[in-house]
């Protein structure tokens, strides 16, 4: 009953910037708090950032200073803002989102991110 829709992937040069939207619709009042993850070639799916109920948020060592997460409550859409990208961030990314008026989290379809020359 509820649906996140990833879009905002795709190739990119080192050094480059993304925005990745996790927009949320169906049975949904609002996002409670919500997260990206990804999940490169050959490697475990990993937490990338978090957006806490009361909007604090926390990242991988990895991508500090570089990424950001926000959320546009209006639009139930939960945004990673990625700035000087590295090879070694190439993955898919998928959305994490518990919504207010649900007691669990849903997860994206994730979105193919690849940064090369």
């Amino acid at each position: 009953q509820v649906q996140l829709v990833e879009s905002g992937g795709g190739l990119v040069q080192p050094g480059g910037s993304l925005r990745l939207s996790c927009a949320a619709s169906g049975a949904i009042a609002s996002i409670s708090s919500g997260g990206w993850y990804r999940q490169g070639p050959e490697n475990q799916r990993e937490l990338v950032a978090l957006i806490s109920t009361s909007g604090r948020t926390d990242y991988a060592d990895s991508v500090k200073g570089r990424f950001a997460i926000s959320r546009d409550s209006a639009k139930n859409t939960v945004y990673l803002q990625m700035n000087s990208l590295k090879p070694e961030d190439t993955a898919v990314y998928y959305c994490n989102v518990q919504p207010a008026n649900w007691r669990r989290n849903f997860w994206g379809q994730g979105t193919q991110v690849t940064v090369s020359s």
